[in-house]
């Protein structure tokens, strides 16, 4: 089936169109909470960023998350996935309206922002998993890599244009703490929508298939217990377990490649031409790693038809490797951009691939949990990535042993994930 033909065959199912629709206008409103996050906290005029300040915002706002996270999966595994699409939503505007005031009243400092910008973020982060274990439900299973291409590059696309929308929404209403209160306020019009389309789903469309009734205060002293059985789950399943944990160990160099790129742009790189520093400039550089996302959505389906998902994630990490090094050494804005395309496909086509084993190895009732371990390895890392960031690279980001490192991590993930599928297949 190619690409064209499948495409429609997927926008034919009438509930995937829903769920699509729901994702699409959360994750634009995802975008442009983010660019408000950053305006205030890293790009803010009035405030100096360094490394440390830098790990330290990544920090507060994801490690709380990874360690409460995987409650999330427990309860995913027994409420309806559908009303979690409709209240998520609901609750997340509440903490982003929470966040806006704040910013009004003491800019992005205190333990008040702090608290309101994480459990805004960790909604989301939620959300994103509740979304993970419902498309099964939606699509078949032969549609699994395609749908997962199709929608997790479609977010990471629409977010970038949320971010734009959000850059444009601060330029009119000024680069102060007030102008990123009103880019956040605006992200709420966007996760109401996507309220509205997933009140259009039916309550038992997206499982779990046999939700557990136990009181919820007995399915909180059970979370532990059941994180182990999901663990265990993955430890049974070879194929889901080596996945997951190259994909985690990859996060973790994009987490210091985002933060070395954060820091050029905020205290390195000045405006020349068309190419611009501080938050306009990284916006610059999420856009073309977005059309490198799209560019692997559109390759990755086929390519992992022929080649298998396996070999195909081993190129991907293959191909970070050597163009972090190729593009990132010589630190100048146009090839850093060219460098961002190929770690932009490079983190898709991996990531659409890594999702299709997890979905494909692991039993539905389990789907949930694991998907909320998953996201949490990604938080995970990401928050290491941010505290060696903090102690290796400089305050204006330029380091050349710190591009060589990501460099070497990328390809040691690509040779060990090749040799440790290869083991899988001969077992």
């Amino acid at each position: 089936m190619g690409r064209g033909v499948g495409f429609r065959e997927l926008l034919r199912r009438r509930w995937f169109r829903r769920l699509y629709a729901t994702r699409l206008a959360a994750q634009c409103a995802d975008g442009v909470f983010q660019a408000s996050l950053a305006s205030a906290v890293f790009f803010n005029p009035d405030h100096q960023t360094d490394p440390k300040q830098a790990a330290a915002g990544f920090v507060v706002l994801l490690l709380p998350y990874s360690l409460v996270g995987p409650f999330a999966g427990v309860f995913l595994d027994r409420w309806r996935r559908q009303r979690v699409l409709v209240i998520g939503n609901v609750v997340r505007s509440a903490f982003v309206v929470a966040t806006a005031a704040l910013l009004l009243v003491s800019g992005p400092r205190g333990i008040g922002f702090d608290i309101a910008a994480l459990a805004a973020v960790s909604v989301n982060r939620f959300y994103l998993s509740a979304l993970s274990a419902s498309l099964p439900h939606v699509v078949t299973r032969t549609q699994l890599v395609l749908a997962n291409a199709v929608t997790t590059t479609s977010g990471t696309v629409i977010a970038a244009i949320g971010g734009g929308i959000g850059l444009a929404v601060r330029r009119w209403a000024g680069s102060g703490d007030g102008g990123s209160a009103v880019v956040a306020i605006s992200a709420c019009v966007l996760y109401a929508t996507s309220a509205l389309v997933a009140t259009a789903m039916p309550a038992d469309l997206l499982g779990p298939e046999a939700p557990a009734t136990v009181p919820l205060a007995t399915a909180i002293r059970r979370v532990a217990a059941g994180l182990v059985d999901g663990a265990r789950h993955v430890e049974a399943r070879p194929r889901a377990r080596r996945a997951l944990l190259a994909i985690c160990g990859s996060r973790l160099l994009f987490g210091m490649s985002t933060i070395g790129s954060l820091l050029l742009y905020r205290n390195y790189f000045t405006d020349h031409g068309f190419l611009r520093a501080g938050l306009v400039g990284l916006g610059q550089v999420f856009a073309v790693a977005a059309i490198g996302y799209v560019a692997a959505a559109v390759v990755t389906p086929a390519a992992a038809a022929r080649f298998g998902t396996a070999r195909w994630t081993t190129l991907m990490f293959a191909l970070a490797a050597i163009t972090q090094l190729a593009f990132g050494l010589p630190f100048r804005m146009d090839l850093l951009l060219v460098g961002a395309f190929f770690l932009g496909a490079s983190a898709s086509g991996a990531k659409i691939c890594v999702d299709t084993t997890v979905q494909e190895d692991i039993e539905d009732n389990y789907r949930g949990r694991v998907f909320s371990i998953y996201d949490t390895g990604f938080n995970l890392t990401f928050v290491i990535a941010a505290v060696i960031a903090a102690f290796s690279l400089p305050p204006n980001g330029k380091s050349y042993p710190v591009v060589i490192a990501i460099s070497a991590g990328y390809a040691v993930i690509a040779a060990s994930y090749a040799l440790s599928t290869r083991k899988d297949q001969r077992t």
